[in-house]
């Protein structure tokens, strides 16, 4: 915009676009509201049509560290004491399944998810295996992947006047976001934690003082200044601009959008079932989310790089994630949703197989566990295996692109579908990898 015509236009008693709009607060990782509506206007305007699959959204429930396999969900009861480590196994409901003892609750839905046991890569470092976990390719100095989230705002596009891509509480890393495609698919981010007294999501209310009368008055007056640069400047331009108010105007008066975000409106006993701390009530806004139309939603909780005292880090943290996952995974069944939702859970790798000198474990890639539940997988299965001690595949190992392929088959997505990078290229959504049809349920 013409700074002359804008100082022009101020001398006139008109304010600007600044004074109109809030909804751009930047803050924490991610986009707000306003950068992401802004960016999307500036991009390409095309809309994708939805070619929605079996799965209609995706929680992708990230654990950053790299969580043990053996002290969650593939313990080891008949290695040697050094291998075993301090924990127990327990039974699940699906004979022939165990768990570590601190999944006492995810051990009664077990017969809602598919354990993935011989997950591999060869990252060792946390920035590069948690690369492989969010985009399906090992990292490249060269060329930076879009994530999940990224690709599926791409392919399938916005969904009932909600982000298509949400982060809960905030994009957890770098590698979240949108790689080589337009940042106008990167991801809401919330700005504030669902387990915090008094949650609200930043730019989704009115600021203090504005009433609804005085939200139209200013819309009224903002479609003043648009008509009058769209007689001074480039149509293109103004097009654009029009496109990023009309979508953040839309999204802060629809009231399904804002309800979306509002956990006040969910039974305080079922958040009380979920859990009244982090990992419960996330995992309770994420349902919240899809159940509205968001398509994917990417939450994070804890911190699982536990080189040192094992046993106290898992106790501490893994009773609150236990609880609140198996109460995802029974409310998403009990509201019909869980057939059209995937919930993945994931860590950029998993520990060494021997417990070291401070009674913990190292970084380890070669073997680790990753769970899916919905969406279209088979339920009460585990696939794969990892060794006795649990160092190495055993039986039918996965990839980091046989992961991301079969993922986003279920949400229709071909992953042999080349995107435009920079030069420009075609690049594969996923270029390695199969979709691993053993897991996926067969339809009536």
């Amino acid at each position: 915009m013409n700074t002359n015509n804008m100082s022009r236009l101020l001398s006139t008693g008109y304010h600007s676009r600044c004074d109109f709009m809030w909804v751009g607060m930047a803050g924490g990782l991610g986009l707000s509201l306003g950068e992401l509506l802004k960016r999307e206007a500036r991009g390409d305007q095309k809309f994708y049509e939805s070619k929605e699959g079996v799965a209609k959204s995706l929680i992708h429930i990230y654990l950053p560290g790299g969580m043990a396999h053996q002290e969650s969900w593939d313990p080891k009861p008949y290695a040697p004491t050094d291998y075993k480590g301090p924990l127990s196994a327990i039974d699940t409901n699906v004979p022939g399944i165990q768990f570590s003892e601190n999944f006492k609750e995810c051990a009664k839905v077990a017969d809602k998810m598919c354990v993935i046991r011989s997950m591999n890569h060869g990252e060792a470092a946390h920035e590069r295996g948690t690369h492989n976990m969010f985009t399906g390719y090992r990292p490249s100095p060269a060329l930076k992947y879009p994530s999940f989230g990224a690709v599926i705002s791409h392919e399938l596009g916005t969904r009932k006047n909600l982000p298509p891509y949400v982060c809960v509480p905030s994009q957890p890393n770098e590698f979240a976001g949108t790689g080589y495609l337009s940042s106008m698919y990167g991801a809401f981010s919330l700005g504030s934690d669902p387990a915090q007294a008094g949650f609200q999501v930043r730019d989704l209310g009115l600021p203090g003082g504005v009433d609804e009368k005085r939200f139209d008055r200013r819309r009224s007056l903002l479609e003043a200044v648009d008509s009058h640069f769209r007689n001074k400047e480039k149509a293109d331009e103004i097009t654009a601009m029009d496109s990023f108010y009309d979508k953040a105007y839309g999204l802060i008066s629809s009231p399904e959008a804002r309800q979306a975000f509002d956990l006040s409106k969910e039974d305080a006993k079922l958040k009380e079932a979920y859990g009244n701390n982090q990992a419960g009530q996330r995992m309770l806004l994420a349902r919240r989310l899809v159940e509205s139309g968001v398509r994917l939603v990417t939450m994070t909780y804890g911190g699982w790089d536990h080189h040192d005292r094992i046993r106290d880090a898992m106790s501490r943290q893994a009773p609150e994630f236990d609880r609140g996952f198996a109460m995802l995974l029974k409310d998403l069944d009990d509201r019909g949703l869980l057939d059209s939702t995937m919930v993945m859970v994931s860590s950029e790798f998993g520990r060494t197989p021997k417990i070291n000198k401070t009674d913990g474990r190292d970084h380890w890639p070669r073997v680790f566990s990753v769970v899916l539940a919905g969406g279209g997988i088979k339920r009460g299965i585990s696939y794969g295996t990892s060794d006795a001690l649990g160092g190495e595949p055993d039986q039918n190992p996965v990839g980091v692109g046989d992961l991301a392929k079969t993922v986003y088959a279920q949400m229709g997505i071909n992953a042999d579908k080349e995107l435009l990078a920079p030069g420009p290229r075609p690049i594969e959504i996923v270029a390695d990898g199969n979709v691993i049809t053993d897991i996926i349920a067969k339809s009536a």
